[in-house]
């Protein structure tokens, strides 16, 4: 009688699929590529976060405008100057120009949004902060990723950042004529004095021309400037003693 032979044990369903070398090479590269990747991100917001907390003590040498418009100029003229060294009639007048409720939000003046929204893209929303974060991080133009990195790192800045200390930045990096940066250098480009010594109308005229400073000129003013100057000192003067002064008042 003839032996049966055996037949080869059957493999059981669910068993783990050996490993290809092919497979195992891939499951290498892929975790080394994560390991990189999780580096990489650990240092970009390591950096991030220090890029924010180095200029609470040190002031920002340079802003990406500057050097484009050194570029195309050959120099600019920028020098910094200490928030003290501002008049005060100065300060409320940029506040009064462009974000009359400096002191009271977060970095976003919501009911400014609101009434941008319904005015339509002819009316701007942007408050000092977000201005602040926009001159001294990044470049100058519309798109929706700087946008996007703007939003984010306003916040951050408004945390960190004393409200006096961010009018102080803004003062020191804000464009006031092709090649003219800052307070300092726009007061003795236009008037011919210190920030110490600006008059509350020569102050309005100076804020008048953030907007829009390669069309417009604080010494030269046209008849809207005046229009815009002089509503600017009304509300630099209304702002005076109310609480939308005090976080840059002496």
């Amino acid at each position: 009688m003839a032996k049966k032979t055996a037949k080869p044990a059957q493999k059981k369903q669910g068993a783990k699929k050996a490993e290809t070398p092919k497979s195992g090479v891939f499951t290498r590269q892929w975790l080394r590529l994560r390991f990189w990747w999780r580096r990489v991100l650990m240092w970009a917001v390591s950096l991030f976060i220090f890029s924010i907390l180095i200029f609470i003590v040190i002031n920002p040498p340079i802003t990406w405008t500057m050097i484009g418009e050194k570029r195309r100029l050959g120099q600019v003229d920028y020098q910094w100057v200490p928030i003290e060294q501002v008049a005060p009639v100065m300060r409320r007048s940029v506040v009064a120009a462009e974000d009359a409720n400096f002191c009271l939000h977060w970095g976003f003046d919501v009911e400014a949004i609101r009434d941008a929204i319904a005015e339509g893209a002819g009316r701007g929303a942007s408050t000092i902060s977000q201005q602040t974060v926009k001159n001294v991080y990044f470049w100058q133009g519309r798109s929706w990723p700087r946008k996007a990195m703007e939003t984010l790192m306003t916040p951050l800045v408004e945390m960190t950042w004393t409200k006096r200390r961010i009018l102080e930045v803004y003062l020191n990096v804000a464009e006031f004529d092709e090649g003219v940066f800052g307070v300092e250098a726009a007061a003795r480009h236009y008037f011919g004095v210190g920030p110490e010594d600006l008059t509350p109308v020569q102050a309005a005229r100076l804020a008048a021309v953030l907007p829009n400073p390669k069309k417009r000129s604080a010494s030269k003013p046209s008849a809207a400037l005046r229009r815009r100057a002089s509503a600017i000192l009304d509300g630099a003067a209304t702002i005076r003693g109310e609480s939308r002064a005090a976080c840059f008042a002496d």
